[in-house]
């Protein structure tokens, strides 16, 4: 009878580990080029098999494997990587990317280390320096790593390929970078990618679009929809303890008085 609240136990652990997965995509609605996350679950920790004709074994008898463990196991989380609503804004330096890939930085964490991050974040500016970067002062990179340095008493136009303009001659070019497998990509922060051992760039075909953004890739009525679900089933997993509960005090009182 003890399996049945260990069941709804990590029921309702994993319940939770949805819910707090949805509360940060909600939380995250008005972010720029933010992917939702989603979570997995699974029946059980290890598989339970038998070998049923092992004449290796004395007598020929079946032979368990491995322990099983009752109720549900949190699994992997996982990114959308779908495309977010575009969103027109009017700034010249506000990028939108149509298609895959992600936008090529210069990250400088607190300790003053560099290091290569991938956004669809396009809310870009330009510091005193005429350099182009993110709303953080993280630099925008371009052809072969290289900082995209601007002239700050110029116009500028960005064309479709990523290519900048300024007084009609080519000043930098975005470093869009895709990658053949989204799986070597882990996130950073709220907005950033990493790569992680394994990750291969690809070309990409991607449409850069000047005077928009992409906005988060959320539905919040779908997430809000996914809240309640989420919420009816941790108290249906609440209900059945307490019913295990009241039956195993039921079981030892009247055990008791017999």
């Amino acid at each position: 009878m003890l399996k049945g609240l260990y069941t709804a136990y990590t029921g309702m652990l994993n319940e939770q580990n949805r819910m707090d997965i949805m509360t940060n995509n909600l939380a995250n609605a008005n972010t720029i080029g933010f992917k939702k996350e989603g979570a997995t679950s699974q029946s059980f920790d290890e598989v339970l098999a038998y070998k049923i004709k092992d004449t290796s074994e004395a007598g020929n008898l079946p032979q368990k494997l491995g322990n099983m463990s009752l109720g549900v196991k949190i699994g992997e989380n996982y990114v959308d990587y779908s495309e977010g609503g575009i969103k027109e804004t009017g700034n010249v330096l506000d990028l939108a990317i149509s298609g895959n890939g992600f936008f090529t930085v210069e990250y400088t964490n607190k300790a003053g280390e560099t290091s290569t991050m991938y956004t669809r974040d396009g809310n870009f500016t330009m510091n005193a320096q005429g350099y182009l970067v993110t709303q953080d002062g993280d630099y925008v990179l371009g052809e072969r790593g290289r900082r995209i340095k601007l002239n700050t008493a110029e116009d500028i136009s960005i064309d479709r390929d990523g290519n900048i303009y300024q007084a009609g001659a080519n000043v930098g070019t975005l470093q869009i970078t895709d990658f053949e497998d989204y799986n070597y990509l882990e996130r950073y922060g709220e907005n950033y990618f990493q790569t992680v051992e394994g990750a291969e760039e690809m070309d990409s075909e991607a449409e850069i679009h000047s005077g928009y953004l992409e906005m988060a890739n959320i539905s919040v009525v779908t997430e809000m929809v996914n809240m309640i679900t989420i919420q009816r089933q941790y108290e249906a997993n609440q209900k059945l303890i307490t019913t295990y509960d009241s039956t195993l005090e039921n079981a030892v009182n009247q055990t008791g008085r017999i």
